[in-house]
């Protein structure tokens, strides 16, 4: 895909965020009128195929986007995602990789783990 506008700008935004982002959050934190929301998903997916980000499905059902962090040659997100019930956000805890083991008959190709409760700001609120 070629460095557009849009894909650069939205890129940076999920760079510089610590939690994942939704369409509609993008939407938001984009300069008025830079681009429509069916450009903003076709970043999004692109983004998503070049492994610069990864989809999280928060609570609500509503698909998120975080940035990948060294994903370039081996993309994989078997890390913790916490989803706060109270502010809805989703942080990538990077450094909490959950175990777990599947019969012998069965192959993985997809893992998502979201853990739900009140993030450190909500718990101080």
């Amino acid at each position: 895909m070629r460095n557009t506008a849009a894909k650069k700008k939205i890129l940076e935004l999920l760079n510089n965020s610590n939690q994942a982002l939704s369409q509609s959050d993008i939407q938001a934190l984009l300069p008025e009128n830079f681009c429509d929301r069916v450009t903003i998903y076709r970043v999004l997916d692109r983004l998503v195929d070049e492994g610069l980000a990864h989809k999280v499905i928060n609570l609500d059902g509503v698909i998120c986007y975080a940035n990948c962090q060294n994903c370039t040659n081996n993309h994989h997100h078997n890390h913790l995602h916490f989803n706060c019930e109270k502010c809805n956000t989703i942080t990538c805890l990077e450094d909490v990789e959950p175990t777990f083991s599947l019969p012998t008959d069965y192959q993985m190709n997809k893992t998502s783990f979201v853990v739900s409760g009140l993030c450190p700001k909500c718990l101080q609120a």
